[in-house]
């Protein structure tokens, strides 16, 4: 899966608020997805729907557009549980 031409390509990442390249979004989701905002981040860049398409497992790609973002609160209240287990 690996196209170093479309790999190395930088994006400011709304989420980090830095420059990053494209192979970090595609690890930087949950578990073994890509982000969950690649698409959204990458599509006027070139054609990033195509490339997942042919680039992921099939139900790795079905799981990454069906996705649907955890509310903040429900994030904020697994880290204060997490931070919890931790302490």
């Amino acid at each position: 899966m690996s196209d170093p031409n479309i790999d190395n390509m930088e994006l400011r990442c709304p989420r980090l608020g830095s420059l990053i390249p494209f192979r970090y979004c595609l690890i930087s989701g949950e578990g073994d997805l890509p982000c969950m905002k690649i698409m959204d981040c990458w599509w006027e860049i070139f054609d990033v729907d195509a490339y997942l398409k042919e680039n992921l497992p099939a139900e790795a790609y079905n799981k990454l557009v069906t996705a649907q973002p955890r509310s903040k609160v429900a994030t904020i209240v697994e880290i204060a549980e997490e931070a919890k287990k931790n302490k």
